[in-house]
């Protein structure tokens, strides 16, 4: 039996949905899940897109001034690669945020992906597995499971970060309150035998990419 995982839940902010139209990241957030629990090692920061942020500001309220100062990607790529590297990814929608990211690594002469340095669970395919022809985005995900986005009142990376570790936990089969120190997780997952499973067989788990009709549909929630 191999060591915990480590998990990483990731969500990044842009300045629009396609990073081809000359879209980039403008912030960061990512929270680590070590043996079920949520704990308060994060990663998180702002990045300055050397652009206008432009009608996205709707979504995020991210402004071109709170920009100004920040890091361009350049500054915070070192640490936010060896934050991830050999972790298991969980993203909502993985492609979207691969998709920038990995852009900006290429802008930036990385010709490495994301995908080359991490395993992928992508939410939003595991929640379409599980519950096909239901609603699948992170709002809806938290009504089912019952996650408080009281404090979500825009997107922002770190608190949907956070709000994405707690809905995969749940998905999963196992509740976990934000920065327990510790309890009983071990008993309230329905099935452990299905977890270490997952962890034994973590390199044949594949990345399942969303079709055209699913991006669309994605591309839609942020009009």
């Amino acid at each position: 039996m191999p060591n915990m995982e480590r998990l990483i839940v990731l969500d990044t902010e842009t300045t629009g949905i396609r990073p081809e139209e000359g879209h980039r990241i403008i912030e960061v957030g990512a929270v680590q899940i070590l043996n079920r629990e949520i704990t308060n090692t994060e990663y998180h920061k702002y990045v300055q897109p050397n652009r206008p942020v432009g009608d996205s500001v709707n979504i995020h309220g991210i402004t071109d001034k709170f920009l100004i100062n920040k890091p361009q990607f350049d500054k915070i790529s070192n640490d936010l690669l060896s934050f991830i590297k050999g972790a298991t990814l969980i993203i909502h929608n993985a492609p979207f945020d691969l998709g920038f990211l990995n852009n900006e690594l290429k802008i930036n002469g990385i010709n490495q992906k994301i995908e080359d340095m991490c395993q992928i669970i992508d939410t939003l395919e595991l929640s379409k597995l599980q519950r096909p022809g239901t609603m699948h985005n992170l709002d809806a995900l938290c009504r089912r499971f019952g996650v408080d986005t009281s404090a979500r009142t825009r997107h922002g990376a770190l608190l949907d970060a956070q709000i994405l570790a707690q809905v995969y936990l749940a998905m999963t089969g196992g509740q976990s309150i934000l920065f327990q120190e510790s309890s009983d997780i071990e008993s309230q997952i329905s099935d452990p035998a299905v977890i270490k499973n997952n962890i034994a067989n973590k390199d044949n788990i594949k990345v399942i990419y969303a079709n055209k009709k699913e991006t669309a549909l994605h591309d839609n929630y942020f009009k």
